[in-house]
């Protein structure tokens, strides 16, 4: 999906970069919960299990998204960072085009590849917006996008970028608003604040495997802390499904301990999410924040990179820098 249909002629375009940002995608309606559900379970329960999950877990889902506005908002600000991005890129250098494309939703890997052949684009570097690699997202992502590409006859050259995690740049735009959050405190509090580093899970059995995803997101943190000075912090895994193991403590479960222990400043810090969606606006906003207060605790959030400049900067400093070394091989 191009950021917008312009008059440029097929044989400028031809020598236009472009970048393709790739996310997991979420329902841009209540009707779409169901087949967006369907879609994130088929690879890897298969159809007739994908099925039967989406529909026994629709309806418990659909009443999240109802909470905040009915919608997944991950397109907007994705279309968002793609357009302050392609701005970004196009100031000095370019020309560059900057694409979204989603895993599980509209618009599908598929349908964006389309266009980038249609546009006549030659040369792209496919970005995943996961900052962390696992192959339950970033893996997955690619995986696909080397099957559509592999079902075409096309000479596009692609490049990929799979991690951008100890990225100065990153960790600058992650920095301000970790700080950002922080000054939510009361000056007299800020010393006792308990930051919790919430990720997303993923299955114990894929780390023993030799998935980088935790030893990644370590990395960020120390990142962090090298800027951000002495502060108490957690690391702590949400978001989890299914029966197997997955990676521990759970959100919840530090939030009660920190409660017992008697604390009452915390701030949650997303650290594997970037935009905002159900797993900020529901998961963290509402029910942690539920929790959390009706122990007596005060409850903060960092608010998500989004399409903050210092955000928009990393992504434009990362692409560049790995054009840069595409050129020296």
């Amino acid at each position: 999906m191009p950021l917008e249909k312009g008059s440029k002629k097929i044989t400028e375009l031809k020598k236009t970069i472009g970048v393709l940002l790739l996310g997991f995608g979420g329902p841009d309606s209540l009707e779409a919960v169901q087949p967006f559900l369907y879609n994130l379970f088929l690879e890897r329960e298969g159809q007739t299990r994908a099925r039967l999950i989406a529909e026994r877990r629709s309806k418990e889902v659909a009443e999240r998204y109802k909470k905040i506005g009915s919608r997944s908002p991950l397109l907007d600000i994705t279309k968002e960072q793609a357009q302050s991005l392609e701005r970004r890129l196009n100031v000095g250098d370019g020309p560059f085009r900057v694409y979204i494309a989603m895993r599980y939703w509209h618009p599908f890997i598929e349908e964006t590849i389309g266009d980038i052949l249609r546009d006549g684009i030659k040369c792209i570097v496919a970005l995943s917006l996961s900052p962390h690699f696992t192959r339950m997202t970033t893996g997955s992502i690619f995986k696909k996008l080397k099957e559509v590409l592999a079902n075409l006859t096309t000479d596009l050259k692609i490049t990929y970028i799979d991690s951008w995690y100890n990225h100065q740049a990153y960790i600058n735009a992650l920095v301000e608003k970790i700080e950002e959050g922080i000054s939510q405190f009361p000056n007299e509090h800020r010393n006792k604040v308990q930051v919790i580093f919430s990720a997303h899970s993923v299955p114990k059995e894929f780390i023993e495997g030799g998935d980088p995803y935790l030893e990644q997101l370590k990395a960020t943190i120390a990142g962090v802390l090298k800027r951000i000075g002495s502060i108490s912090w957690h690391l702590a895994f949400q978001s989890r499904s299914g029966p197997v193991a997955w990676l521990e403590p759970e959100t919840d479960f530090v939030l009660d301990k920190l409660a017992k222990e008697g604390h009452r400043d915390v701030l949650i810090v997303p650290i594997s999410f970037v935009s905002d969606h159900v797993e900020t606006l529901y998961d963290i906003d509402i029910i942690y924040r539920q929790q959390a207060e009706s122990k007596g605790i005060t409850f903060r959030r960092t608010p998500s990179l989004n399409a903050s400049p210092k955000f928009i900067e990393a992504l434009a400093q990362i692409v560049h820098e790995h054009l840069s070394k595409q050129k020296k091989k």
